[in-house]
């Protein structure tokens, strides 16, 4: 088992410096003096101006050093580079790792009976219940009618990340891949902040950036999402296009896993494909082309 982990330090100077990039003077209220600018985005003085602090205590916490750094501080910060929610509980996660996680050893999580018997009860929807990493833990036949047939796959293989990137038919089911696997990328990402001492998720990190030039292109970005709802397109194999909503619940026994649950718009020819999958169960998952089970 790999026993290399994500530097927490390189993780919060290269979010900070990419989330300084992306603002401009104009964005935050600063004037612009001169035509040219020698870094892109914000000033380290002028982000310490904003934040309230030191240019010399802002840039050692640029430069990884987030030792002993009060919430208050990083609160500021967020403020100043304008972090959304989502991004602002990462900087907390980059910026005081020790406090906030003990490392665990790595090991597959596991799905509650219960959850494995509701999810066979609503087998007229889509719905899985994933991890950390982005594991797919747990699926109804439907889901797997309708994403791919995940049982014969082997359960390493049993991943989003994986699929998304290494698995050419996933462009072809994605009609917006680009936003899949940004998501994707994004919940990575949160990962890394939550968990930087994760062989496992170091290992996926690495496996990744060796075998997929889109992943090195969306991991650099360092962008972090937490997708709880929205619609997309596929391009379904056996019934064509449709667009299915997804609405993503965390677990209140573990807050580690999630479930997410698929549906349709009422009367639509996208209800009529899903109704279809349905139908066929376990039947259509084994119909995909062979090459997205191997």
């Amino acid at each position: 088992m790999s026993t290399e982990q994500l530097d927490p330090r390189a993780e919060l100077s290269e979010f900070l410096r990419s989330r300084r990039a992306r603002l401009q003077p104009a964005d935050v209220g600063l004037p612009e003096y001169g035509r040219r600018r020698r870094v892109p985005g914000l000033r380290r003085e002028e982000l310490a101006q904003l934040a309230g602090v030191s240019v010399a205590y802002y840039t050692r916490l640029e430069q990884g050093n987030g030792r002993n750094v009060s919430r208050e501080v990083l609160d500021a910060i967020a403020k100043a580079l304008k972090l959304s929610e989502t991004e602002h509980a990462h900087l907390l996660d980059l910026a005081q790792p020790v406090q906030r996680r003990r490392p665990a050893p790595p090991q597959r999580q596991r799905v509650r009976p219960a959850l494995m018997e509701m999810l066979s009860a609503i087998e007229n929807v889509p719905a899985y219940v994933w991890g950390r990493r982005t594991d797919i833990l747990a699926w109804n036949r439907t889901a797997s009618a309708l994403f791919g047939d995940w049982a014969a796959r082997a359960p390493q293989d049993r991943n989003w990340a994986r699929i998304v990137f290494l698995d050419p038919d996933s462009q072809h089911l994605f009609a917006d891949w680009e936003t899949k696997a940004a998501d994707v990328v994004g919940q990575l990402r949160l990962d890394a902040g939550q968990h930087p001492n994760d062989p496992l998720l170091a290992e996926l990190v690495g496996e990744l950036s060796v075998k997929s030039d889109d992943f090195r292109r969306m991991w650099a970005a360092h962008d972090v999402k937490r997708k709880t709802h929205d619609s997309m397109r596929l391009q379904h194999p056996l019934v064509g296009e449709l667009t299915v909503r997804y609405e993503t619940f965390t677990l209140p026994g573990d807050q580690e896993q999630a479930l997410s649950i698929y549906h349709t718009e009422p009367g639509s020819a996208s209800e009529e494909a899903l109704h279809l999958l349905t139908s066929w169960g376990t039947d259509a998952a084994q119909d995909w082309p062979a090459e997205a089970r191997d």
